[in-house]
């Protein structure tokens, strides 16, 4: 078996080399394997093995799915956090979708791609939901963008569809059509038309609708960068016009111009955040204390930075998020994690412990049971 090492990405070899087969595959596993990462997922050992074995012409597609199917099957996992089965799965299926030459643009292909991705991981796969929903962005300081609202999603997705079926591209140059790119797929993504997995489920359609209009997105960009579209998404979507906050595709469009015309714009999720972009007069008020408080955030993220070996990413963005909303002056408790992050309580008491232990939080005393704060 060939040995891998787990730092290092081992399909960039396949990606550079010539021989169009293994760099295709390599380019598929690679963007599906970094695509986990929207959603705070990391793959194993096992489907590493499993996807060199397939880019090496050892396995099909479909023998890499029954490996796996058998592999969880005999080696269950018992802990509901560990959705390590989930980010194998999903990411060995969305390598197959990026192999296979057929696509559609209609939205039936859009849902058929959620319900092939998340079949037997999700009982809403496929299925358009049927409640509003709301989700805490770090990039956003806690607020959350306003999607589709749930009794018109399907009339809205048939309307994007329709609207870029008739969307002609001809005579555009490239900065117009990389806009466009931008606002139709952030568009798209708005709607979230389904419960969960939509950022992957964008992602793959929008990268098949990218080859079918002849553009060879096969880079590492998806694959380095994921969690950097999704908040360029967010961030294309977002209004907050009373603190001079607009939505914008600014950060959309360099990442797009980077996948594909192979520019080397400087990805940084930083550089999103909307505490960059206060209104003017904001600015002046605060400006006396902005040096102590970009301290703060540096001691806070080397303090990240330790972890970042030895828990998830999931988690790091977490306490990001609940940074983020309560800096160092709020006091909060578990609830405030919960509402901030999304998890339960024995998920936000275990973000709590760990943040105490490691020197992040202090807890306070006088404001009742289990409160505590950012160490300033």
């Amino acid at each position: 078996m060939t040995h891998i090492d787990m730092n290092k990405d081992p399909f960039k070899e396949y990606i550079r080399q010539s021989e169009p087969g293994k760099r295709d595959k390599g380019y598929a596993w690679q963007t599906a394997i970094g695509l986990q990462a929207v959603d705070g997922l990391k793959t194993s050992k096992y489907l590493l093995d499993t996807a060199i074995k397939n880019i090496e012409g050892e396995i099909s597609m479909a023998e890499a799915q029954n490996l796996l199917k058998s592999y969880y099957k005999e080696n269950p996992k018992h802990d509901p956090e560990d959705r390590t089965e989930e980010a194998d799965k999903v990411a060995a299926r969305i390598a197959e979708i990026l192999s296979e030459k057929s696509f559609s643009f209609t939205p039936n292909e859009y849902i058929a791609i959620h319900r092939k991705l998340f079949w037997g991981i999700y009982s809403h796969a496929g299925k358009i939901r049927d409640y509003n929903i709301t989700k805490s962005e770090w990039v956003l300081n806690g607020a959350t963008v306003l999607y589709g609202s749930a009794s018109e999603l399907r009339a809205t997705l048939d309307y994007d569809f329709s609207e870029e079926r008739r969307f002609s591209y001809k005579n555009l140059n490239m900065d117009e059509i990389i806009r466009h790119l931008a606002l139709f797929v952030s568009r798209l993504w708005q709607i979230h038309i389904f419960e969960e997995g939509n950022t992957r489920t964008t992602a793959v359609f929008f990268i098949k609708y990218l080859k079918s209009l002849g553009f060879d997105a096969t880079n590492d960009i998806f694959a380095e960068n994921s969690w950097y579209f999704r908040n360029a998404l967010v961030r294309a979507n977002y209004n907050d016009l009373k603190h001079g906050i607009h939505e914008t595709t600014e950060y959309l469009e360099l990442f797009i111009r980077n996948l594909l015309l192979d520019e080397k714009h400087e990805l940084h999720n930083r550089t999103m955040h909307i505490s960059g972009r206060l209104s003017s007069s904001q600015k002046v008020n605060i400006e006396e204390t902005k040096a102590n408080i970009e301290e703060q955030k540096v001691n806070i993220q080397k303090k990240l930075d330790k972890l970042s070996g030895s828990v998830s990413d999931k988690t790091i963005r977490h306490i990001q998020g609940i940074y983020g909303t309560c800096g160092t002056d709020k006091i909060f408790g578990r609830s405030v994690v919960e509402e901030v992050t999304g998890v339960g309580a024995t998920r936000a008491s275990g973000l709590i412990k760990l943040m105490l232990e490691s020197g992040i939080t202090e807890p306070v005393q006088g404001c009742g049971k289990g409160k505590y704060r950012f160490k300033s």
